[in-house]
């Protein structure tokens, strides 16, 4: 059965100057009320609730409790007037904050879903504090469905994210709902944008923009775009109504492949696609160390109590119980390759015995790294600093302790570089910091990779300053060490705790393996507890949090 549907996308003037809030938001409504009831769908622009620039927070939420009212309230009303489906992007309050929110209204003018856009750009991170923590968890692609027609939605800086297309395309949407803004953009890079997605995703696209006062190419372009990426209306910078007629219901469909029968496009790449070869993704993924909150457990060399320390079972055993985070130790080995070994000697913990630099890769590969923990672990090996990625990269903050023979000296130049350069190669460089006391390699690494962050760390000196050193070195962490500040006052940690957070440092504290002990740490207000007993620690962080 054939459908023809009438969808209208909505461009309304925008400007710059704050000032004309109250005109273009009264121009805004009276484009709504030019809707008729021939009209299906109707789309209007993010930010509906802000109709001009607005830098602060405090500018965007009294837009919003001066605008939003009206305008949810003149949507409603015209989604019953013209018995259409209506959406309309602009702020939603929700428990944990303010969300930069589409809005779907169905035929009768009830709210029937809300979009959160998925990808927030920095400014409505750090300057409108919109809330952010539901982009850190995975969520499949938001779809709603409405009289029997399938929605997709994006919402301006959505459109960029590409990989995020294929994911949508495979929920087999109708159409998709792209309120925007997209201020910086040129009318010719944001059409190709749009036929790109509508083509990927195979899917109509009905996206409303705004016209950007004195910019006759940038900004705009309100567009309808069919799955063959013909373009129905491209609206440019003319302010008012976008209207064309399409079947929902027709898709694009190509031969395959040379001699296959025809597919959508997504279809045809799913057969050869390979997503070991792009950025780690999927529901594993945690946020970043940034955005991760705290305090946090970190499990010290892995969960060692139940496996061998620095190995992937013991690293894995935590992740896989939730450790936001684990602790690892890095040296180099005679020929350059980075291995994870706590002590410089080989005696304690395999058959070994020395310096693990004095050893090639394969020599160490001769050892067994497992029997001294326990008898199912024979026959274990020394663990790469690129296995560790390999299997948990982007899953947990890596706690990267950086080892050297002294506290004075600096690595090797190639030694410090081979690192990052792994830690690069898995993208990995926002979950990963680098923990040293050595003041020297903590310079080196502010030069080589800048972005990384460092801890400083003690070294054998009881009554060093870490927050001094921290300062000096660029560091944006600290790491206290118990047999260290035992000696000192029983104020010290607190003292400590309280002049590095009044630098803006993050508080490390090793180690706690009593769950007493780590209580008082976190009433001290540290931030990360490393640990050796992972569950027990974690089960003690979190009934603590809860009182």
């Amino acid at each position: 059965m054939v459908i023809i549907m009438k969808a209208c996308v909505i461009q309304p003037p925008y400007s710059m100057d704050a000032s004309l809030m109250d005109a273009y938001f009264e121009k805004k409504l009276e484009l709504l009320n030019q809707c008729d009831e021939s009209m299906d769908i109707i789309v209007l622009p993010e930010y509906s609730d802000v109709p001009c620039y607005a830098g602060t927070r405090e500018e965007n939420l009294a837009a919003y409790r001066k605008y939003s009212p009206r305008l949810l309230a003149a949507v409603s009303a015209t989604a019953k007037r013209c018995n259409a489906v209506v959406f309309v992007n602009g702020l939603y309050e929700t428990e944990t904050g303010f969300r930069n929110t589409t809005y779907a209204f169905n035929r009768q003018g009830e709210v029937v879903g809300h979009y959160y856009k998925k990808h927030l750009p920095p400014s409505e991170q750090y300057e409108v504090k919109l809330d952010s923590a539901y982009t850190f968890e995975y969520s499949e692609p938001y779809v709603l469905e409405i009289d029997g027609i399938r929605y997709g939605f994006l919402t301006c800086y959505d459109f960029y994210f590409y990989e995020a297309f294929a994911n949508i395309a495979r929920q087999n949407v109708d159409i998709i709902i792209g309120c925007s803004l997209q201020r910086s953009d040129t009318h010719e890079a944001l059409e190709i944008m749009g036929r790109f997605l509508a083509y990927n995703c195979n899917a109509h696209l009905l996206r409303a923009s705004v016209s950007l006062d004195g910019s006759p190419d940038i900004c705009g372009a309100s567009m309808i775009v069919t799955p063959r990426g013909q373009v129905l209306v491209n609206m440019k910078s003319q302010v008012g109504l976008g209207v064309a007629e399409f079947n929902p219901a027709d898709k694009y469909y190509k031969p395959a492949g040379f001699g296959n029968p025809p597919a959508p496009h997504y279809e045809y790449i799913e057969f050869g696609r390979h997503p070991w070869q792009y950025r780690p993704s999927g529901p594993a993924m945690i946020a970043p160390d940034e955005f991760l909150p705290y305090p946090r457990v970190c499990a010290h060399r892995g969960f060692n109590t139940i496996a061998p320390e620095n190995s992937l079972p013991a690293f894995g055993a935590a992740v896989a119980m939730g450790a936001q985070e684990i602790e690892f130790d890095l040296w180099a080995t005679k020929d350059g390759e980075i291995v994870s070994i706590h002590d410089p000697n080989l005696d304690r913990v395999s058959d070994g015995k020395g310096f693990v630099g004095d050893y090639t890769y394969d020599e160490l590969l001769k050892f067994d790294f497992g029997f001294k923990h326990g008898a199912e672990f024979t026959g274990m090996r020394i663990l790469t600093l690129e296995e560790i990625l390999r299997k948990f990269a982007c899953q947990t903050i890596m706690n990267v302790h950086i080892k050297a023979k002294d506290d004075i000296n600096p690595l090797p130049a190639e030694t410090l570089e081979k690192i990052v350069s792994l830690i690069r190669k898995y993208d990995c460089a926002k979950y990963c910091y680098f923990m040293s006391g050595n003041p020297a390699i903590l310079e080196q690494l502010r030069q080589i990779a800048p972005d990384i962050v460092r801890c400083a760390g003690a070294t054998g000196d009881p009554f060093e300053d870490l927050v001094d050193k921290a300062l000096a070195t660029g560091s944006k962490k600290i790491q206290l060490f118990q047999p260290h500040f035992k000696r000192n006052p029983p104020d010290y940690v607190r003292k400590t705790v309280e002049k590095a957070h009044a630098h803006g440092l993050i508080c490390n504290v090793f180690y706690a393996d009593d769950p007493a002990e780590a209580e008082q740490y976190l009433r001290d207000g540290c931030d990360v507890i490393l640990t050796n007993d992972y569950q027990r620690v974690a089960a003690a962080v979190k009934a603590y949090q809860k009182k």
